[in-house]
């Protein structure tokens, strides 16, 4: 999940070295110069255009302050370069290209660590636990960017005070790196999706454990909820374990499904087939929709007669021109499945009323949709 290496830059006459970490998987910068408070945010956005990353020396408020700099000029500079698209897939590509260069010009703003996390500048906040929780134990210090501790620092919070679910009637708590169930509208499908069996369920792909926990409280009896992410896989039996499902919910590690066959069997896979740009996107981004196939061809084999699989997904990818309808209902067909019925919901995130956002046009007109299938 993260990129340890050594990274060497010059300092005070003397050549340093020390640790690399990118949760990112961002390679160690070729040049790193030692920067501190004098440094004017024009010289700043200048250097890390051309590739060399910052290291700080200076107080931590003002580095954070430079971060908000760099990231006003990157903004400017990318709505400069910005075209009337030919398609909404044309957007989509433009804008993944412009997040990866607004992430590689503000990632080479670098904090120094030590070994327990702690961060030796002026008025540091104490960040250790955030990034044990992130970045996991360390042997010797280190460098990351500053935009990886405040994703670490960012992930701590949330992972303490929560989530609050209507359909659970209480709290997720993300882990970092764990996709976060912010979307409520996906969570009610499965809230008041008609049940075909209260004796099992396979939540496929259980991330954070609440799909798993919202079936645990509709009723069924024994749950299995499969990951193979070591993160996702604490993170949900944490949380089953803190709503008090243990004895209902077990939380195993699989590739897609468990052994056997269940009456009901779950999955909520990546929406959007494109490769993700960091293992962290790994859960909004699916390659060629490969979790996606793989959930469809081991179906019907792991459904018990008369049993049904719950498919979750967003026509977001149709709208951009990333997959078509006629191409998932294809893959039905290769599967040997069939439409039982549909719950449609619509979108009641921010981002589906920004007409500032490229892809407006696309995010409004979102349907979310919870696909009953049957073995034909």
């Amino acid at each position: 999940m993260n990129q340890d290496r050594k990274v060497c830059w010059d300092e005070n006459g003397e050549t340093c070295c020390a640790h690399w970490h990118s949760e990112s998987a961002a390679p160690p910068p070729k040049r790193v110069v030692a920067v501190d408070d004098a440094i004017k945010a024009d010289a700043a956005y200048r250097l890390a255009c051309e590739g060399t990353a910052l290291l700080w020396r200076g107080d931590f408020h003002n580095a954070r302050l430079l971060l908000q700099a760099l990231a006003r000029r990157t903004e400017r500079s990318l709505a400069k370069g910005r075209v009337a698209e030919d398609s909404p897939a044309a957007a989509f590509h433009r804008q993944r290209l412009a997040q990866s260069q607004r992430a590689r010009t503000l990632g080479m703003l670098l904090i120094p660590f030590e070994a327990d996390h702690g961060v030796p500048l002026r008025r540091a906040p104490d960040v250790r636990q955030a990034c044990l929780e992130a970045f996991g134990p360390m042997e010797e210090p280190y460098l990351a960017s500053l935009r990886d501790l405040l994703g670490a620092v960012g992930a701590h919070e949330w992972r303490k005070k929560g989530v609050e679910i209507a359909a659970l009637g209480a709290r997720i708590h993300p882990h970092y790196g764990v996709f976060s169930p912010v979307r409520g509208e996906y969570l009610d499908l499965v809230a008041k999706a008609p049940l075909p069996s209260l004796d099992l369920a396979f939540d496929i792909g259980t991330g954070t454990g609440v799909l798993a926990a919202i079936l645990a409280r509709r009723g069924v009896a024994r749950v299995v909820a499969t990951d193979l992410n070591p993160r996702a896989l604490a993170c949900a039996r944490e949380n089953i374990a803190r709503l008090g499902l243990s004895e209902q919910v077990e939380v195993v590690a699989a590739d897609l499904f468990p052994p056997g066959r269940a009456p009901l069997i779950l999955c909520n896979p990546p929406w959007v087939p494109a490769r993700p740009k960091s293992p962290l996107e790994q859960a909004v981004y699916d390659p060629d929709s490969a979790m996606l196939r793989g959930f469809l061809a081991g179906l019907g084999e792991h459904l018990s007669p008369e049993g049904e699989g719950w498919l979750i997904l967003s026509d977001i990818a149709e709208r951009l021109g990333l997959r078509s309808r006629e191409a998932l209902q294809g893959m039905f067909a290769e599967a040997g499945l069939e439409v039982v019925a549909r719950l449609d919901t619509r979108p009641t995130h921010r981002r589906a009323a920004d007409r500032d956002d490229p892809l407006h046009a696309a995010r409004a007109a979102e349907v979310t949709s919870l696909w009953r299938l049957r073995r034909r």
